[in-house]
Formats: structure tokens, sequence, C-alpha cells
């Protein structure tokens, strides 16, 4: 036994500090003789006398000091009954690998405003703080006129959400004082077109804005089948990977032309495989993301070329997809540090793929690679006027923000690309300033293979989605949230979707956990979504503002919404589902009588909102999961669809009470007690018009 020093940085009692561990290692023997976890990565490229040991998960380096994090724990295994092996994920996202976002208190330099553009100020600590150190703001309002880049492991943090505004001047317009008919409160927006503006963000995590992606030209072929659960894949060749990088896993659609529903327009044709369906058909149609189709598939000018939409958020015609990090490296495998939510086929042509930065743009990183930005965050202040997004994290890892505000921004108030275990937490998203169909009102938006991302005990709220996923998402938990008021401005009497893990193809495997919205749903407006899990979640069926008039339901999901699960949620409202349905008249008729039941809802499973003469799509109905779900119309815990009455875990991603809770009860959500309903903080606080106060008792 050889015993090896690590230099790591650990979460001990609830404080960041760095220390020595020696830790037991059984270096070099055979996988067998240790866990998994205490087995050696590859070594070959460090300085001499230091072994990484998987124990440590020596992530993106940092001044040569890693970033440590505990083996990820799986719930008991009666918790991963509940679901079928091809449903389930280890899901262990954002910070929570590596003991939490850090409590860092070594403050480089404290800031003012100015009262004229504060950016050069501001720009200039973030890029000369020591690693691990904070740049703080004062209270007030400082004037951005371009974006902040935090490349660096460094905290922008302010005084305060409300207290410090980052604010851009010649970005997104406020909205008018005067309310929008048919709703309570809800202000009038201002078209974009109506003014010029600056299209650029206020702070960017990553390397740059732009010229952050996989490089296409370092690929390597799967040599076999990377198997779903499984943490170690068959290349062709590793030269191209070393430990600590952050890699995509991606595969091809393997789409052909195959049969819609009875009573779709034309009898056209659909172009999916059998994950993917695409948004395109033959003939082309209405809304259709194609230009043109033919006998051989979707183009949008010139047959024989796939459209271009197929490459807006992932490698072209690759949307289903995840990103990894890697723990070792041998001749033909690659390890990850964390499983592979679902199996990369070579019959789909899998590849694994190195991020890269442009050659052209001067490049962020030696040999342009292993190009992610690591530790850095944002706390704990307000922005205002994003032009391109307000926040974004592009080509960053374990990165976060932290009880900030997001308000008035064209485009994503939060926006996650090509990035890995983000943490989006504590923070107020809400009044986007063109809540528009057309990309700019979302709230959250994750996009570009994003993966194992944690979104928790946020307000996200007055905006167009409160979410979109968009080729992105594995391994992803959206736990307790307020998600309400989501709206179309050209039709805010159309009840949006609420909590949901799509608009575009290739999202799949993530978990909503005790979220309140008004509804569940999985749009098909530029493709599918799969394999999503809704879990002890609270869905109303009605927004808190608006005066809902069509698409009322608890719960939807459009064509292509295959093998989701809804396990444990409550539904409705107490006396106030008179004239509503349980299940939407086409699901039992497999005719198109969508909306003709009565005054809303509970499921509307199916359905296409372009298409509505089409029946329910047959393979949502046969692979939906519905089980242990309290209702307000019948009054009953309903269990169906091949899920047997049995107890139900407290979570599927949590051990244990999490500190924001405080003195309220957790699960808020049981819907087998007498009380189905208890305080979720996240509305409490929005509610009492706190939306940064801590619950009483609380720890986090």
């Amino acid at each position: 036994m050889r015993r090896v020093k690590i230099m790591v940085i650990l979460n001990l009692g609830g404080r960041r500090r760095t220390r020595t561990e020696r830790i037991e290692a059984a270096c070099g023997e055979a996988a067998g003789k240790a866990p998994w976890w205490a087995l050696p990565f590859a070594s070959s490229r460090l300085p001499r006398g230091w072994i990484f040991c998987a124990a440590a998960l020596a992530v993106l380096r940092l001044g040569g000091v890693a970033e440590a994090a505990e083996p990820p724990e799986l719930p008991p295994a009666s918790d991963r009954s509940l679901l079928s092996a091809d449903r389930w994920v280890a899901w262990n996202p954002g910070l929570m690998s590596s003991g939490g976002i850090p409590d860092r208190t070594t403050i480089y330099r404290t800031l003012s405003p100015s009262g004229a553009d504060d950016t050069g100020a501001i720009q200039a600590a973030l890029g000369a703080a020591p690693a691990g150190q904070v740049v703080m703001l004062g209270p007030g309002t400082f004037i951005v006129s371009e974006p902040l880049l935090i490349s660096r492991p460094v905290t922008l943090r302010g005084s305060g959400a409300g207290t410090t505004r980052l604010v851009k001047p010649n970005g997104a317009r406020v909205r008018t004082s005067a309310v929008m008919a048919g709703t309570r409160g809800i202000l009038t927006p201002v078209d974009p077109s109506s003014y010029s503006y600056d299209p650029k963000p206020v702070i960017i995590v990553g390397p740059s804005r732009w010229n952050n992606g996989p490089d296409s030209t370092a690929s390597q072929n799967l040599a076999a089948d990377g198997a779903q659960g499984a943490t170690t894949i068959t290349v062709a060749g590793t030269a191209n990977f070393k430990v600590g990088d952050v890699v995509l896993l991606d595969e091809t659609s393997g789409a052909s032309w195959q049969a819609t529903p009875a009573g779709f327009p034309g009898a056209a044709k659909v172009w999916q495989g059998d994950r993917v369906a695409w948004n395109m058909h033959h003939p082309v149609q209405p809304g259709d993301d194609n230009g043109g189709s033919n006998a051989a598939g979707p183009y949008d000018q010139t047959p024989g070329v796939l459209p271009k939409s197929m490459s807006w958020f992932a490698r072209t015609d690759r949307a289903t997809a995840e990103i990894k990090q890697i723990a070792s490296v041998s001749p033909t495998t690659v390890t990850f540090t964390s499983p592979l939510t679902i199996s990369y086929r070579v019959s789909h042509q899998a590849q694994l793929t190195p991020y890269s930065t442009d050659p052209n743009s001067g490049g962020h990183a030696a040999n342009n690679r292993d190009i992610h930005i690591a530790n850095a965050g944002v706390e704990h202040l307000s922005i205002l006027g994003g032009a391109d997004g307000a926040l974004r994290f592009e080509a960053a890892a374990y990165s976060w923000a932290k009880s900030i505000e997001v308000t008035q921004w064209l485009g994503e108030g939060v926006a996650i690309n090509n990035s890995f275990r983000i943490e989006l937490r504590d923070s107020y998203i809400h009044s986007g300033s063109w809540p528009q169909p057309g990309g700019a009102g979302y709230a959250i938006s994750l996009a570009l293979g994003s993966s194992e991302v944690l979104v928790e005990n946020n307000i996200l709220v007055d905006v167009c989605k409160t979410m979109v996923f968009r080729s992105a998402g594995a391994g992803t938990v959206v736990g307790y949230n307020y998600a309400d008021d989501s709206f179309d401005f050209d039709n805010p009497g159309w009840v949006e979707v609420g909590i949901n893990a799509s608009h575009m193809a290739g999202s799949h495997h993530v978990l909503f956990e005790g979220n309140l919205s008004h509804n569940a749903d999985s749009d098909y407006t530029h493709g599918n979504a799969i394999y999503l899990t809704f879990f002890r979640n609270h869905l109303t069926g009605q927004r808190q503002h608006f005066v809902d008039r069509s698409g009322i339901r608890t719960v939807g999901l459009a064509y292509g919404s295959w093998w989701d699960s809804f396990v444990g949620n409550v539904l409705g409202r107490p006396g106030r589902m008179g004239g509503w349905v349980y299940d939407d008249p086409s699901m039992r008729a497999n005719v198109a009588r969508w909306g003709q039941g009565g005054a809303g809802n509970i499921w509307m499973l199916g359905y296409d909102p372009e298409r509505w003469t089409m029946a329910p799509d047959p393979k949502t109905l046969a692979t939906v999961i519905r089980g242990g779900n309290f209702d307000y119309l019948t009054n009953q815990v309903v269990w169906t669809d091949g899920l047997p009455a049995q107890p139900l875990p407290a979570s599927l991603y949590l051990r244990a009470k999490p500190g924001f809770f405080g003195d309220h009860r957790w699960p808020w959500v049981d819907p087998v007690a007498e009380t189905k309903l208890h305080v979720l903080p996240a509305k409490a606080r929005h509610d009492a018009g706190a939306p940064f106060a801590a619950a009483p008792g609380a720890t986090q």
C-alpha cells in the first residue's frame, strides 16, 4: 500500500479551507481491489511526485489547486426502484459534488459606483484578483456599458440584490406603467423593434462570449456502445483527452420519415428517430424548422444539406448529448467523474469531443484546449438592461450564481451554454423586457449540451417562458422553485408552459422536484424532449396574475414527449376545479377533441399546439408513467400506468432536509397525507415581497 499526498480544498463544517490530506489509495492495483472512487487518475501530465486520485475529484487546474468532492452517494435502493433503470439518474448536480458553493471571505478589492462608466474598474479588479478571492461591489448603481468577463476563479459579489445594481444603459428597456388587459398587475412591455440597443449581456462567466465549443476536428468515435450508468467508454483514440478535461458526448438522431398520428394535416410524415423527433415534415408544414423536404430528408434550400436548425444548439443532428468530465484516460478508454445518463450508440455514430476556442480568436488556453472556466461566482447583486441575455455561463464548470436579481433583459435572464455543473440558486428572475415568442423573454436557458446543472430555490415569474432546455440538461435538477405567470404578449390568455425541459430536440433525464408552477409541460416547438421526471411538485393549473382562457391544464405533454414520469405530485387547487375534466377527451377517444371536455384538464397529453386536428401521440400515451398523484378534481391519489402503489421517498436527489427550508416542513408536497401542501420558501418570499429573505431558522 502506497500513501499519496494530495492538496485539495475541502468543505468541512460549513467552512472552506485548504489542508493536506494523506489519502490511502491502492495506486496501480486492479479496480476490483478498491472502490471506484479510490482509483488513481492517470498522472502522466502531473508534476513529478504528485498523483491525482479520483477520490479528490481533481477537476480543472486552478493555480495548482484542485477542487475536491466527496464520492457521489446513491439514494437508497428503495428510492431507485421507484423508477425503471432507463428513467433513473444518480442526480448529483451543480456544486453538490464538491461540497456546495464556497463561502469566500477574502476580499481583494471593494469598489464604489463612480457616477460614470464603471466597466473598466470592475474588469480590472476581476482580472487582478487572486484565485479564490472576491471583488466586492458596494451599494449603489454601477454603469456597465460592456460585458464584464469573469474568466478566472474569482467571485463578483454585491452588497445585496436591490442594493447593488449593475445597469446596462444602452440595453433593454423597462416596461411601461400601463397594466395589460386581462391581467392583474402585469405591466405592458415595449417592443424592442421600436428602439435601438446594444445587443450584449451584462456578465459573462467563461473564456469569452463566442468561439467556445466542441472541436469536431478532434472528435473520436466510440468503439463500443457507451452504456447508461457506466462511467467508462471505449474510443478509437485518446490522444486528444486528458484528466480534468470537460468533454462532449453525443450521437446522431438516426432519423427517417415516419408516420404521424391520425388527423395530422395532409398525413405528412415526420423526421424522427427512436429518441429524437424534429419538428420537420414532408411535405413541409407551417411552423416547421425546415425550409424544404423530399423523400430523402429535410433541408432548407439545398436538397441533401441538413437544415441549419439542427445546428442551432448542438453539433449538426447530434441533439442527444451530455457534457462530462474526465477522471482517467488509458490508450483506449476514457473514464468520467459521473455516470452516463443515457446510452450512446455506435450505430448512431456516437463520438467524444474535446472543447476548444476558435484559433482566430487568440485562444484562451494552451493548445486551444481545456478552456472551461471553473469556480467562478456571481452573488448578491441586481442585473438590469442585458440585451443578449443578462448573465451568461459560456464554457464554464463548477461555477454559480447565488442570490441575484435579474430583470429588464432581452434574450435569456440566465443562459447556461456548453457548461458543466453550474448552480443557480436563491435568485429572483422576473419581468423580462419582451415576453414574446421568438427567444427574447426566457428566464433561464440551458443549451448546447449543458449538463448536471442545479436550479434551486429561485423565483421565476412574469416572463415568456420560465425556462427552456435546448439540446441540454442531462443529469440536471430543477428543485424547489416558484415558477409562475409565463405568457405570450401577443396572446396572454393562452397558458404558456411552466416547468419544462424543452424547446429544442434532444434534452433528456431532467428531474423536477418540489416546485410550484401553474403547469408542467414539454413542448415540440423545435423538437422533443424525453425522460423527464416530475416528483412532489404542486401544479396549480392557474397562473396567479392572468385570466386563463385556453390551454388550461395542470400537466401537458406535446408530441414526442416520451418516457416521462409523474410521481407524487399534487394537481390543481382545492375548491376551484369546477368544470374541469381528468383526462382531455382526446386521450380517451384517440381522436382530436382537444379542449372540448370542460374548463381545464388535469392531464393533456400528446397534443401539438400547431396542429389541433391531430390525435394524441400514441407513444407519449404509451410511455408516460403516472403514479401517486393527488388531484383536487377527484380528491384521490391515483396510481396508474404501470406504477403500483408504494411509499414515496422524501427526495430523489437530496439525502436530508435542505437548509433553506428552515423551520418549514419538508417535503412540502405530500400527496398521501391529510395535509397535502405546506410552505415552499420561494413562494413565501415572493408573496411577502421579500424575494431574498431567508426562511425562519434557515441555515443555507
